[in-house]
């Protein structure tokens, strides 16, 4: 029969089956429960104390290292991106690339038709022959006028001393006694006077004509020498438009947004592909806070997200005066509203040492994210 203990309003025969060992273990029926032995606590303090001791280390290590490191995520591989265009309308022949293609500078991409350009260029080069003739007509004209011209100055240097002769003889005759002089006399003396005057005003007007076709041969020179400056850039033109139906790559990289096909008819200035070039850097956004111990020179090393495993190594080559905010399309105006402090970013420009993509089968596409750790101690 079981009976109740008054004090803990439980059955005595429950306080027999749950009573405590001397040893601290509950006991269950009269049995104790195994304590942990004296070693295993000892072992399991050593391992706890172990691991105390690592993570303590690797606190340490984390700190040291964060203070050597400024790294940011907000990264990208960054450069140029060459647009290909065609200088001249034509039709398309032949396309030697493709999305993707490996190109190196003067590598022919795409050729357009020649033949109205051919035909332009012989035209050109006709009305350059043309022109030639002209200007050697025109300097020919303009030495025959300064001939002319002396020719015409020595006629009036002749009829002036004829004039200065008759001019003397009718002073002698006027000057002698009428009665030794005869009128038939004075009037021959005053016929010739006046006929050699005409002559030096006819030798006078002579020579103005003769200047006057010597400044028209002249200017006939100099506007002979602009045709032939026209002509001569009008072949240049003609020349340029000819070899720009062969379209050629500017510089080392990849064919990207190819829309180009054999057969279209291109316009000046249509966008027909883009070339990535394989010369990158990486543009880096750190904080503001993070500036203090960045400079130029500085060695980085930046894991590359598309390639994990990757490092890559590099030096920091400048920081840009000015926030990423402060160039945006819309750059923030403190002034008005309300105001609310937020660090801003800085963008870091970061080069690659030589020879860090020069691996074709992992190159490194402007976009790509990284992540550069700077090494500022």
């Amino acid at each position: 029969m079981t009976t109740i203990n008054k004090e803990a309003g439980r059955p005595e025969s429950a306080i027999t089956a749950e009573s405590t060992s001397p040893n601290g273990g509950r006991e269950k029926n009269g049995e104790s429960a195994p304590a942990m032995p004296p070693r295993k606590k000892r072992v399991l303090l050593a391992v706890l104390l172990v691991f105390g001791v690592i993570a303590i280390i690797c606190a340490i290590f984390s700190w040291l290292n964060s203070r050597q490191i400024e790294a940011t995520d907000d990264a990208y591989i960054d450069g140029h991106v060459v647009t290909i265009s065609p200088q001249v309308q034509a039709v398309v022949l032949k396309v030697y690339v493709d999305d993707n293609s490996i190109v190196k500078k003067g590598d022919v991409l795409v050729e357009l038709d020649p033949r109205d350009f051919q035909a332009a260029l012989l035209q050109a080069e006709g009305n350059l022959a043309a022109d030639e003739g002209k200007l050697k007509e025109a300097e020919s004209q303009e030495a025959v006028s300064q001939a002319n011209i002396g020719e015409a100055e020595a006629e009036l240097a002749v009829a002036q001393t004829n004039a200065d002769n008759s001019n003397q003889d009718l002073q002698r005759w006027l000057a002698l006694d009428e009665r030794a002089r005869s009128k038939q006399e004075l009037d021959n003396a005053t016929a010739a006077q006046k006929s050699t005057a005409a002559q030096v005003m006819d030798a006078k007007a002579k020579v103005t004509s003769m200047q006057a076709q010597a400044v028209y041969a002249q200017m006939a020179y100099l506007t002979a020498q602009g045709d032939l400056k026209a002509a001569q850039g009008a072949l240049d033109q003609a020349r340029n438009n000819l070899d720009y139906c062969t379209i050629r790559a500017e510089s080392d990289g990849v064919i990207t947004r190819k829309s180009v096909e054999p057969g279209m008819l291109v316009e000046v200035n249509q966008a027909l592909f883009s070339i990535v070039p394989t010369d990158v850097w990486v543009t880096a956004n750190f904080k503001e806070t993070q500036l203090n111990n960045i400079f130029p020179g500085q060695d980085v090393t930046i894991d590359v997200d598309a390639y994990p495993g990757r490092t890559l190594r590099g030096k920091v080559e400048s920081v840009q005066n000015g926030t990423g905010a402060r160039f945006s399309l819309l750059p923030p105006e403190n002034a008005t509203g309300n105001y609310v402090k937020v660090v801003q970013r800085v963008p870091v420009k970061i080069v690659l040492d030589p020879g860090e993509n020069d691996d074709m089968e992992h190159l490194l596409a402007p976009g790509m994210s990284v992540e550069p750790q700077v090494k500022v101690r």
